[in-house]
């Protein structure tokens, strides 16, 4: 897990965005959500057309019975900077000896910082499996648990997983990689096209989708 390369590394905020202009689209009616983390906005429920479309082509290559829920697609800068803040916060008081770099690093694991955080471009996706009922499945931990929280399990490949969760998160990603999105590896719940962290997985020269505003 050491060669995570982290969100916050600076070969990631380096990449340059050529903004495609596509528009943010409503994922409901498309694809089963979540109303878990919904805003009165509706943001969570946008993402930008390429990633939906390739949701719903990841969707289909399931095998028949299991689902992909989608909890939260687009987040307001102001949102993520809160989220971003308040985990700051957390780590400072657990760690008081991490310098600002080291804080900034750690806090990536689980949350992007505001400036390149690929939710404010609705180029990211936390999402989980279900059955046909809406019954969420096991996949190790709840989605959205920390690294804390979870004793590193929220990792993708985290060691130690049950045969269930471990096949279930295999499925999720079979279907999504196949799609052409990619996964941010601490969070296995996190998936993207076209932002910063996919330009430097799949070696594009540039992202596709930078922050925007509903």
């Amino acid at each position: 897990m050491r060669d995570i390369v982290l969100i916050s590394d600076a070969r990631v905020v380096a990449i340059p965005v050529e903004e495609s202009g596509e528009r943010l689209a409503d994922v409901r009616g498309r694809l089963r959500t979540d109303g878990r983390l919904a805003d009165p906005a509706g943001a969570f429920a946008h993402l930008r057309l390429g990633l939906l479309t390739r949701l719903e082509a990841a969707q289909a290559q399931l095998p028949a019975g299991y689902r992909l829920l989608v909890v939260e697609g687009y987040r307001p800068p102001e949102t993520q900077k809160e989220i971003f803040d308040g985990y700051s916060a957390e780590l400072r008081a657990l760690y008081p000896g991490m310098s600002p770099e080291e804080l900034r690093a750690a806090a990536s694991r689980y949350v992007s910082p505001v400036e390149i955080a690929p939710h404010t471009a609705g180029a990211a996706v936390d999402l989980t499996l279900c059955d046909e009922d809406g019954t969420e499945l096991d996949m190790g931990t709840p989605l959205n648990a920390t690294p804390e929280q979870s004793g590193g399990a929220c990792y993708t490949d985290a060691p130690g997983l049950s045969p269930e969760a471990r096949h279930h998160r295999k499925l999720l990603g079979t279907a999504l990689e196949g799609a052409g999105l990619v996964n941010y590896p601490t969070e296995w719940w996190h998936w993207s096209y076209g932002d910063r962290y996919w330009a430097m997985t799949t070696g594009a020269p540039s992202a596709l989708y930078g922050p925007r505003a509903l």
